[in-house]
């Protein structure tokens, strides 16, 4: 059984009032860069060597995938009994189906992250900035598994160019989104022009995990008080795989929606 054209046209209305919504932004989103200046100011010399290995890393992702690429072979684990084995097969789902195997990884990310935040919380700021790039490798590790339950393989470098695109957006403000937004409708368009002009918008990827670790900051300041940490750290942890898993979602289901109709 497929998806009908007037289920997918409605499916597809619902993803870009998603979109519209994501413009409503917190006032206290705009005055993330300022605390993560003062840990910096903090932050001993090893950890900041750090935190220039993470961007190493992402960089390292971009080109090859690194230790942060997931496994196509995980597919059987999100559709089991169901004889899905390849990305073929996942192509040929319904995307309501595709949808529950999200639902699933979303949910057992979100518990990972629970327990991460609360651990790393504990010990203040020198957890504090150990947690920032485990935290960075989940969130990458969940936009990647929720692009395979789609039927997208993250071996592909477009495809990891997409996940960065997708921690971007989140980590961005309205006028970034919006950007974000435009490049992304174009992704799979025919014309090689449109594509060159969503890879050239990462060739500034260091920039990425900046604006990621400021945006983060705010929240994460809370998260400096041993002990009392752990609480913060479980919460802020927990809401932030819950964002770039909605995130990744919506914006993986629109390109499939997208694609059957088209």
């Amino acid at each position: 059984m497929t998806d009908s054209k007037e289920w997918l046209l409605n499916e597809l209305k619902k993803v870009e009032e998603w979109e519209k919504g994501q413009s409503d932004l917190w006032f206290f989103e705009k005055l993330g860069r300022l605390p993560f200046k003062l840990i910096d100011k903090w932050t001993p010399a090893f950890i900041q060597n750090k935190i220039g290995i993470l961007l190493d890393e992402l960089g390292q992702y971009i080109q090859t995938g690194g230790r942060y690429l997931s496994s196509v072979s995980s597919i059987t684990n999100y559709y089991p009994h169901m004889d899905i084995e390849t990305l073929d097969n996942v192509k040929e789902l319904q995307i309501s189906t595709m949808d529950a195997a999200v639902e699933k990884i979303t949910n057992n990310r979100k518990r990972m992250a629970t327990v991460q935040g609360a651990s790393t919380g504990i010990g203040g700021l020198f957890t504090l900035t150990i947690d920032i790039p485990l935290l960075l490798s989940l969130q990458l590790k969940t936009l990647q598994d929720i692009a395979i339950c789609y039927g997208y393989d993250p071996n592909d470098k477009e495809e990891r160019l997409f996940v960065v695109k997708c921690l971007q957006f989140v980590s961005s403000d309205i006028v970034g989104k919006e950007a974000i937004l435009a490049q992304l409708s174009q992704f799979d368009a025919p014309n090689d022009a449109s594509k060159r002009e969503v890879m050239s918008e990462l060739q500034g990827w260091r920039e990425v995990v900046f604006s990621y670790r400021d945006q983060i900051g705010w929240k994460k300041i809370f998260q400096m008080i041993p002990i009392a940490g752990l609480v913060f750290g479980a919460f802020i942890n927990r809401s932030a795989v819950n964002d770039i898993a909605e995130a990744g979602k919506m914006l993986y289901r629109k390109r499939r929606i997208v694609e059957r109709l088209g």
